[in-house]
């Protein structure tokens, strides 16, 4: 319980408040065992253990209940696919059929139920611990050309930071490419509206809450001149890029097939490699591939619980990191998660990768973390962002051990990962309450769940 603390003193009113999150039960970050001190949005003050802080404070809330980690970071998802989850005409297959099987149902996408989903999926992503998602919007049929326009609006209703990419897909099957041809734009439509959208959201300031990206979709459903010229545009503008690498064998033979290299050699043709750029998946890259990625600082987004149920394979991570590449978290599509709770990729990326290396101490809750904050956050771009620092952004989750699952648990914070803590009890943003005891402010659950649960139904 918040609970106001003692009078601050004359001169109080002329400066940003200072709230004190006092003694938490554990803190993921070192010389902060007193708690943190919060002002203006940003981390104030780290205060050591039997400390208080160096400055008066305007109000205190007791932690001692409380783990408080960063605020975790999504980098990869498609809110949209909310409305198609556990689908029974893609349940069971692998990606190219899972994809051929959902491009002519989601091509009934309109701005209503898009809203809805993206809606549903931030809401689910914020009272899971996340404070900053990337979404990765690429489908644009008739009539939803405004789709991260109302992502926008929907992020900034909740208050949670959000990189939007602008998707985009110019090669259909008439092509050769993988989508049908009505989901598809053409490259100077797709050009055109990247441009619109980093000239309206874009903000490149340090304590930015919404950022656009650019984002063809993959190599089989992208031509090369988006590829190049979205390059160019993100160069010109200084933004970055993103798009789904190394997902799959059948990329790798498509690449081959259609380009005469594999996917990674392409992405240097097209003229994506470097740190502007970070990838989704990265599954398939040999050992030297991972050091190329790591001498040119491309970043990876592992997305464990979507590989694992596509069956796509495991990403490196340990030779991409010990490489130089940065590699974040992400949840990614609902469709193929299922689920937009990133506490929980937590105990997926630590469950895959250690039977990928096949050792238990490979990769550890705090290997797990460290993806889901300071890895992500390098992916982005945003290094004031993951971390519990002096001067980095006040986004913050706050968890309990109260439930059942917990007990026991010995290691508060590696307790989060390995006994699978589902959501935060409090989640802050950029200094500001936007989740307490479990229930995002301004929003209706129940009636949220109701509307998305009826738009849903048009994608039967």
């Amino acid at each position: 319980m918040a609970e106001q603390a003692h009078d601050a003193g004359e001169g109080a009113a002329s400066r940003s408040r200072r709230l004190w999150l006092k003694e938490p039960l554990a803190i993921l970050a070192e010389g902060a065992e007193g708690g943190i001190v919060v002002e203006a949005g940003r981390i104030a003050e780290l205060v050591p253990a039997g400390a208080s802080p160096k400055a008066p404070v305007d109000e205190t809330f007791d932690a001692a209940r409380h783990v408080v980690l960063p605020g975790l970071i999504n980098t990869h998802h498609h809110f949209y696919q909310t409305l198609t989850r556990a689908h029974p005409a893609a349940i069971d297959k692998e990606l190219f059929p899972w994809l051929q099987s959902l491009y002519p149902i989601w091509g009934r996408l309109d701005a209503d139920s898009l809203r809805l989903a993206a809606r549903l999926a931030l809401t689910e992503l914020l009272m899971s611990g996340c404070t900053t998602a990337a979404d990765h919007h690429y489908l644009f049929p008739d009539g939803l050309d405004e789709a991260i326009d109302i992502e926008v609006e929907e992020a900034r209703a909740l208050g949670i930071r959000v990189t939007l990419t602008r998707g985009s897909m110019d090669l259909s099957q008439k092509d050769g490419g993988l989508p049908p041809d009505h989901v598809v734009q053409d490259a100077d439509t797709i050009l055109s509206d990247s441009e619109r959208l980093i000239g309206r959201y874009h903000d490149r300031s340090y304590a930015a809450m919404v950022q656009i990206a650019l984002a063809p979709c993959s190599p089989f459903s992208a031509t090369k001149r988006l590829m190049r010229e979205t390059a160019e545009l993100a160069e010109r503008h200084d933004c970055r890029l993103h798009t789904h690498l190394g997902e799959t064998e059948d990329e790798n033979r498509f690449c081959e097939e259609t380009f005469g290299c594999r996917p990674l050699d392409y992405l240097e043709e097209v003229g994506w490699l470097g740190p502007r750029t970070w990838l989704a998946h990265g599954i398939h890259f040999t050992t030297d591939e991972c050091r190329k990625l790591g001498r040119h600082k491309v970043g990876v987004c592992h997305c464990p619980a979507s590989n694992a149920v596509l069956a796509s394979g495991f990403c490196p991570v340990r030779e991409l990191t010990e490489a130089g590449a940065p590699v974040g978290l992400g949840v990614d599509g609902s469709a193929s998660n299922d689920g937009s709770t990133m506490i929980a990729e937590l105990r997926s990326a630590l469950m895959v990768q250690r039977l990928n290396y096949r050792s238990a101490s490979a990769f550890t809750a705090r290997d797990a973390m460290a993806l889901a904050t300071t890895g992500s956050a390098a992916c982005l771009g945003r290094p004031e962002l993951g971390r519990i620092a002096v001067g980095a952004q006040a986004d913050l989750a706050l968890f309990t051990l109260d439930e059942l699952r917990f007990s026991g648990a010995h290691d508060p914070i590696a307790a989060l990962v390995l006994c699978g803590a589902q959501g935060a009890d409090r989640v802050m943003v950029a200094g500001r309450w936007r989740v307490e005891s479990g229930v995002p402010l301004g929003i209706d659950l129940e009636a949220l769940r109701e509307a998305h649960g009826r738009a849903a139904l048009r994608f039967r």
